[in-house]
């Protein structure tokens, strides 16, 4: 009996590996008879998932860019004249212990007055009128780990007693951070739009595929196949389209950014972007499962109408 079994398993495993690769050499077959259609449905993954490819680049740039935007922002406090060195530390060792506090850099009146000079080199008349006089505070810079830090930070570092006023360019920095929430969420929402407008295009264009083959399927479903039988084929097709439009798609978008990249940081190397590797590779990894999820679900999206027969 026990032999019986695992002769059972053997017989039934070898039936399994035959039938997928008939599911496959039909899928292949099918895909060489409908040249013309599966040429067009490879065409149309690969610029709809290039399309989406490029707005996927451009909104992590965009956030990429906002992040910087943000880890700029730092709090300016200026001290009070006359305070005495001691009292000078001491607000510099609370600033430390403050949460999410990146980093304090000091400046004293003279190194004040010696970028006012440096920045006034041009226009002499303006350090002139000083007579000789600083009337720059000495002041510390902080960085901060969470930007969103910064507006609670001021309020506590503006009521030390050593402290003459705290600046971060309040107005500035509140619409920075409501012109990066805008660029994060309004990303997000036109990745999944065109996610969608990419699905509906390309079903369409494998329906075309399925519709050609309509009298094929109903011929099967007559003589008694299942389902499953007339679907697999189909949907092994839709993968493997799939596939291989998201693969060009892939390298067209290789090309593009890299060409992109290499222009704007040869006109324009202040502008952060985000570097290819690794980037490109997660990104045409995405573009690549979604592109074959995508040739699948058309598929048997498309066939869905054509199996009620």
């Amino acid at each position: 009996m026990a032999e019986l079994s695992v002769t059972n398993r053997k017989g039934h495993t070898a039936m399994k590996i035959r039938t997928m690769r008939y599911y496959t050499s039909e899928a292949f077959t099918s895909f060489r008879r409908n040249s013309f259609m599966s040429f067009a449905s490879i065409a149309t993954v690969a610029l709809s998932l290039f399309i989406l490819g490029v707005f996927m680049t451009m909104v992590a740039n965009l956030d990429y860019f906002a992040d910087n935007l943000e880890n700029q922002v730092q709090i300016s406090v200026y001290l009070k004249d006359g305070i005495t060195t001691d009292q000078v530390m001491k607000v510099g060792r609370e600033l430390k212990e403050l949460p999410d506090v990146k980093s304090i850099e000091f400046t004293d009146k003279a190194k004040a007055m010696d970028r006012l000079k440096e920045r006034m080199k041009d226009q002499p008349g303006i350090l002139d009128a000083l007579e000789g006089k600083n009337p720059l505070p000495s002041s510390y810079e902080i960085t901060f780990t969470n930007p969103e830090a910064v507006k609670k930070t001021a309020a506590v570092v503006a009521k030390y007693p050593e402290v003459e006023s705290s600046h971060y360019g309040q107005e500035i920095v509140e619409q920075l951070f409501s012109i990066t929430q805008v660029i994060r969420w309004g990303g997000i929402a036109l990745i999944i739009f065109l996610t969608f407008a990419t699905l509906f295009i390309i079903s369409n264009t494998i329906r075309l595929t399925v519709f050609a083959r309509r009298r094929e399927i109903g011929i099967m479903k007559y003589v008694g196949a299942t389902n499953w039988f007339i679907r697999w084929p189909f949907l092994l097709e839709g993968l493997f389209l799939g596939f291989i439009g998201g693969l060009i798609a892939d390298m067209a978008l290789f090309q593009f950014y890299g060409f992109v990249t290499t222009e704007i940081h040869e006109s324009l190397a202040f502008l952060p972007m985000v570097s290819m590797y690794p980037f490109m590779y997660k990104t045409g990894s995405v573009l690549l499962i979604i592109s074959m999820i995508i040739g699948a679900l058309g598929s048997t999206i498309s066939l869905k109408r054509y199996m009620k027969v």
